[in-house]
């Protein structure tokens, strides 16, 4: 698909630049910076904007740039944390902003393209079609039921739109995967349709009570194994190390990542988490006093 003229000039207007100043005391800080940058999506003539959460987390200020080069304050509305989007307000009105569409009917190999603000006014685009949709899961505790795989290569940084030949948002772009090819992975714009007034308001994620400890980790041979840990995490705390392998959750084993979260969600944040590790040739139980990550990263 070679996204038509009149299409893509209808589109740039509502794809703006994001620039995060974060403290360095923040906890995100030593892992994602303190100087972030991303792309955003005006879906709202009122001024509201949704990209990643990873962009935004724990900024001190955040600086929009509209495709006019018109530059503004944003103010970040809500967080969600198990979906990875943000909504932010800019105060301006009458802007240009694009529709969301439901993934419900969408399909593999269906065109789609998508759109990366690089500031100074100027955006790429990039075609691709569908090439997934399902389940995914990430090194940090993190899990899409349902997400989107592309063939369209991320032409910039994350938080912008993946769109379809009509110009309706389908997902905003969050990570690039090539280490499994040349593929770009984005939320289905569903999680945030199903989270909108929650997200309006303020108010926490059902989710945002389910145990988190603080781990990065990897699959081997039917293992999990401990990547590293946020430093001052639950598991960090307890004495989880990196090379860890985890063999099992409160006695149920454990063989895959995917598996491990939903054994770690089956608790609320603050209860306690018996884990079964392998540490060298040693076996070891590991109790952890899970946390809530929300407040981790406020």
């Amino acid at each position: 698909m070679n996204a038509a003229v009149s299409l893509i000039e209808r589109v740039l207007p509502a794809t703006v630049h994001i620039r995060a100043e974060i403290p360095e005391a923040h906890a995100s800080a030593q892992l994602l910076g303190t100087e972030r940058m991303g792309s955003g999506t005006i879906i709202d003539p009122a001024g509201f904007i949704l990209t990643v959460n990873y962009v935004v987390l724990g900024a001190e200020q955040v600086h929009v740039t509209l495709f006019d080069q018109r530059t503004c304050a944003a103010e970040p509305l809500g967080h969600d944390f198990a979906s990875g989007l943000a909504l932010l307000r800019i105060p301006e009105h009458d802007l240009k902003a694009l529709p969301l569409r439901r993934t419900t009917n969408l399909a593999l190999g269906e065109d789609v393209f998508m759109v990366a603000s690089v500031g100074e006014g100027s955006a790429r685009v990039s075609n691709g079609v569908v090439s997934s949709l399902g389940p995914f899961d990430a090194n940090w505790e993190y899990v899409l039921e349902r997400a989107i795989a592309t063939t369209a290569m991320n032409p910039g940084l994350g938080g912008g739109p993946l769109l379809d030949p009509c110009g309706r948002v389908l997902g905003v772009v969050s990570l690039n995967l090539n280490e499994i090819g040349r593929f770009s992975l984005a939320i289905p714009a569903d999680y945030f349709l199903d989270a909108r007034d929650r997200l309006l308001a303020g108010r926490p994620a059902p989710t945002a009570l389910r145990a988190w400890l603080g781990i990065f980790c990897y699959g081997m041979r039917d293992h999990v194994v401990i990547a590293g840990l946020l430093p001052g995490g639950p598991g960090d705390r307890a004495g989880l190390k990196t090379g860890d392998v985890i063999l099992s959750v409160d006695g149920t084993d454990v063989s895959d990542r995917r598996s491990l979260y939903r054994l770690l969600w089956t608790h609320r944040s603050g209860e306690e988490i018996v884990l079964k590790v392998a540490r060298g040739r040693d076996l070891r139980t590991v109790k952890v006093a899970s946390g809530d990550v929300e407040e981790f990263f406020a």
